[in-house]
């Protein structure tokens, strides 16, 4: 894809850049309009502090809605996992026309990237350093560990995993946003008008 950008001004902005062994895709998200479900998916791994231990959890959101299209917990980051959790929200919802991610190792292996390439999705990367490039899942992680992980003191990753279970549930379908006028997430994907009046 690189040999197909011209060294335009534009270069930088749209076409990947390869450093070393990896490829790193440009931030398409600024200056976006963001305005149905489906047009911008992200996702990030958060590091999950459990009674003895930790593990690691991945989420997939879209961003018009909050909704969160796919989940998983690990011990381990490997590319492997990420792919199993993208391939699961690909295979429940329609396609989304950009992902984004950050520049982490298992984001930008070849495995992952191959997976949005082949479905023709646009790869959207934050600058290196930049968390308040996905600040939508970013405020994900800050709900879900003072809402739920750092209340319950999760003992292993069975309890961690039907906990989240549990707590994703009522972020999708119970919690009301603000941003989202007053909806919860699983409104706005489905399109449903909120029976609350705020």
């Amino acid at each position: 894809m690189v040999s197909e950008c011209k060294r335009t001004k534009l270069f930088l902005q749209f076409c990947p850049v390869i450093q070393g062994v990896k490829t790193i895709y440009p931030y398409l998200l600024r200056g976006l309009v963001i305005v149905r479900v489906h047009q911008v998916w992200a996702t990030d791994i958060t590091y999950v502090p459990m009674a003895t231990g930790y593990m690691y959890l991945m989420a997939i959101i879209d961003l018009y809605s909050r909704y969160v299209l796919s989940w998983s917990v690990s011990n381990t980051m490997e590319a492997d996992w990420c792919c199993g959790v993208l391939r699961k929200a690909l295979g429940s919802y329609p396609q989304p026309e950009i992902f984004n991610t950050d520049q982490g190792s298992q984001f930008t292996s070849d495995d992952f990237t191959s997976v949005l390439l082949d479905q023709n999705i646009r790869i959207s990367m934050d600058g290196k350093g930049r968390a308040l490039d996905n600040i939508f899942v970013e405020r994900l992680w800050r709900s879900v560990k003072y809402e739920d992980i750092y209340l319950k003191a999760y003992q292993d990753g069975w309890q961690l995993e039907a906990g989240l279970q549990a707590y994703f549930e009522f972020y999708n379908c119970r919690r009301f946003h603000q941003s989202l006028n007053y909806r919860t997430p699983e409104e706005v994907l489905k399109g449903i008008k909120s029976s609350q009046t705020k």
